[in-house]
């Protein structure tokens, strides 16, 4: 997918209060960002940030951090941001290469993975983010009874991913390839994309797993 550049994006990032700038400064201290003991969930491709931030509307006792890579998608995240009043939320850009040069050892309660990019050609494999060697990564900083939420339209990447937990020695805790039409949907918060397709028909699966 090609991404339109927004003039202007890399500067009003920079600038705003919202974003964590130099996040390998906080690994281990990011309690004290927050200013609370409470539980920290993390967002890895959070795109122009529907998900992440509905979700930290609706769990004030949770706190949130919003993982893009791309400047002008990170952008449209944070002019959502700008209009809802939260004090448990904030974004990161970053590639996730580098994350566990910014989250601790036990630091994150849970992780989401929302229609992730499916890096299709088979020697690019390892860069999916449910690839067992981001697998590994995960379980560098997540809780021992943390769990990761994936989600996804793409039926080969998902299948790909539920080879790797197998791989990788995590635990399936549940499966669907039709999360709207099944009962595991109660309490799901749609994303952009997740939002389009189902308007469209398309299924879309999703996964939760822990170690």
């Amino acid at each position: 997918m090609r991404l339109r550049n927004v003039k202007g994006s890399r500067e009003k990032i920079a600038d705003n209060q919202f974003v964590i700038h130099n996040p390998e400064e906080y690994k281990g201290l990011w309690k004290q960002v927050f200013k609370n003991d409470n539980p920290l969930h993390i967002e890895i491709g959070m795109g122009k940030g529907q998900f992440i931030i509905k979700m930290a509307l609706n769990n004030p006792h949770i706190n949130f951090i919003g993982i893009e890579k791309y400047s002008s998608v990170l952008v449209r995240a944070i002019e959502k941001r700008e209009e809802v009043e939260l004090n448990n939320l904030f974004f990161i850009r970053m590639d996730a290469e580098d994350i566990n040069n910014v989250f601790d050892k036990n630091e994150v309660a849970q992780i989401y993975l929302n229609f992730s990019d499916p890096w299709p050609k088979e020697r690019h494999a390892k860069r999916r983010l449910t690839s067992h060697q981001f697998l590994a990564k995960y379980n560098q900083f997540l809780e021992q009874k943390g769990k990761v939420i994936f989600k996804t339209d793409n039926k080969e990447l998902f299948e790909f991913s539920l080879e790797e937990v197998s791989v990788a020695q995590w635990i399936l805790e549940s499966k669907t390839f039709d999360l709207h039409h099944s009962d595991e949907q109660e309490g799901n918060v749609m994303t952009e994309y997740e939002q389009k397709f189902s308007e469209e028909g398309k299924p879309i699966c999703r996964m939760i797993i822990h170690r």
